[in-house]
């Protein structure tokens, strides 16, 4: 398939010109630029002298330092930028995906085709990935011109046709989805046009020496309101805090405030206002009383911080966490395209980002991919403590019968990562349920025999304690037929059966339809006794 793929981008590329691809300043301008690294360890000024052989030269006071375009993204007026490239896939939209994730990504895809990508950032927010045949020593083979700018223009791009693929950080809304649609672009949340590539984490982070660990949801309140401005007030020491926000257009900053505040937002103004998480990254680096929001992927080397939400249940921003979509400020990182217009490099691609091979470079990159993640069960999980409080507080009852018996079950099984959820009062599976489907039979596959697996229902709180248990039981049930149906004979080996324990052990708030969204789901649950 791959062989097949490659002649084919042969063939187009060869018709395929790069038109005047780099645009320089003018020699002799002596603009000022900055060379910075992703990781915050290079941060270099200087006067622009050239760009040539993906290498910066620039002029400072040391002399003329040269340093590699893969190292470091360029600064300023006069960084050189692509101007009038005709590539032959152009990628648009959300900048978490475009500078955290695609580079990599760009790398691994093409890896999987024998190939070499050569990678030039001229410029934050754009950059050229050449895939070069032959490991790097043929032919090139195709181009990818990736633009990092923000969600809604993935959309616009895909509307006008300038973009190929969109990258977005959030789902696509129904006037967006509606608008390409009556341009022909198909239905944008077809498992053909939708691709969930990864999921991502939005991180409370300090510096690394900052020695608060937990906030609650009320504590944060105060520190993105102005009401809380020393770090003593939470538990650290006496210094004044450097509150960080996003741009206010962002979609980070948009999702962060209504975690926080809903619609009512306070008007404040923060110290710092940064236009990406890389920024954010760096500052948080470098100031030790800084305090901000960014992508799980961009945390680097600042300090995650757990969230205490308003019924007390602990978020920690872990890749278990976030791959169970249990973490409340996680989000879905999405690939979209129109129907009408994917050809052979765009649609390879797509399919290569939503494999498991894509895994591995996803997680370099910081992100969190959708591979299978296993936990026990067993004493000190966090989850097993909070049910047996919960026990004591029913008594004998009948609820505390039920948290009795789910603590007994969680004696014999670990907790695989997949977790399928539903809508209010449906046994529909989400837009995620699928893929996740067909990667649990791929990690499956090979169990040995006698292999246990329970699918394992909850839901939210809203209807009486004994229907909300028939209703996990039935959504279980219907995980399970359809797990089978789309498997066939390739888990033989192992057993699977079904429980449901209804609105027990929340992962969420049951006060928020966010939170309802995340309590309303099927677990995986597998034999300790078996290695999977």
């Amino acid at each position: 398939m791959a062989y097949d793929l490659k002649n084919q981008l042969k063939t187009s590329a060869a018709a395929v010109a790069l038109v005047s691809g780099l645009i320089f300043p003018v020699a002799g301008a002596a603009d000022q630029i900055s060379l910075k690294s992703t990781d915050g360890t290079i941060d270099l000024v200087g006067d622009f002298v050239e760009f040539a052989n993906d290498t910066y030269i620039i002029r400072t006071s040391l002399g003329d330092l040269r340093i590699s375009a893969r190292s470091v993204i360029c600064e300023g007026a006069a960084c050189p930028t692509f101007d009038n490239v005709t590539a032959d896939v152009a990628i648009v939209g959300a900048d978490s995906v475009g500078l955290g994730m695609m580079p990599l990504l760009m790398t691994g895809f093409a890896a999987s085709l024998d190939a070499e990508a050569e990678i030039t950032n001229p410029s934050a927010g754009e950059s050229l990935a050449s895939l070069i045949d032959d490991g790097g020593f043929g032919e090139e083979i195709g181009t990818f011109l990736v633009s990092s700018t923000n969600d809604t223009n993935a959309f616009e791009s895909l509307l006008d046709r300038s973009a190929m693929i969109g990258m977005s950080s959030r789902r696509i809304t129904q006037d967006e989805a509606r608008a390409l649609r009556a341009d022909g672009a198909g239905s944008m949340v077809s498992p053909e046009q939708e691709r969930i590539i990864a999921v991502d984490s939005m991180v409370v982070a300090t510096h690394a020496s900052n020695p608060v660990q937990t906030l609650t949801q009320a504590q944060l309140q105060g520190i993105f309101s102005g009401q809380i401005t020393n770090w003593s007030q939470v538990g650290g020491p006496n210094k004044r805090i450097t509150v960080i926000a996003q741009d206010e257009d962002s979609a980070g900053h948009d999702y962060f405030m209504s975690y926080l505040f809903g619609e009512e937002r306070p008007n404040f103004r923060p110290q710092a206002i940064s236009p990406d998480d890389q920024t954010v990254s760096n500052v948080l680096f470098h100031d030790t009383n800084a305090i901000g929001y960014l992508g799980y992927a961009f945390q680097r080397g600042a300090k995650p911080v757990t969230l205490v939400n308003e019924c007390g249940i602990a978020n920690t921003p872990d890749a278990f966490s976030a791959k169970t979509e249990e973490y409340e400020l996680g989000r879905r990182m999405y690939l979209y395209n129109r129907a009408d217009n994917l050809d052979a490099r765009a649609q390879q691609f797509l399919d290569f980002a939503i494999s498991s091979e894509a895994d591995s470079v996803i997680g370099k990159s910081g992100f969190i991919d959708l591979g299978i993640l296993r936990r026990s069960q067993a004493d000190g999980d966090a989850r097993r403590a909070a049910l047996t409080n919960e026990m004591a507080r029913y008594d004998i009852g009948f609820e505390g019968e039920v948290i009795g018996d789910m603590l007994a079950q969680m004696d014999n099984y670990d907790r695989l990562s997949t977790t399928f959820r539903f809508r209010t009062g449906s046994s529909r599976i989400d837009e995620r349920g699928r893929l996740d489907m067909e990667r649990l039979i791929e990690y499956l596959e090979d169990a040995p025999a006698g292999t246990e697996l329970t699918f394992v229902g909850f839901t939210d709180d809203v209807g009486a304690f004994e229907g909300n248990r028939q209703l996990a039981m039935q959504r279980a049930e219907a995980v399970l037929e359809e797990v089978r149906a789309v498997a066939g004979d390739r888990l033989n080996n192992v057993t699977m059966s079904t429980t449901g324990f209804g609105e027990v052990a929340p992962s969420a708030c049951n006060v928020t339809e966010r939170g309802r969204a995340i309590n309303r789901r099927v677990e995986v649950w597998v034999s300790k006794t078996q290695e999977s």
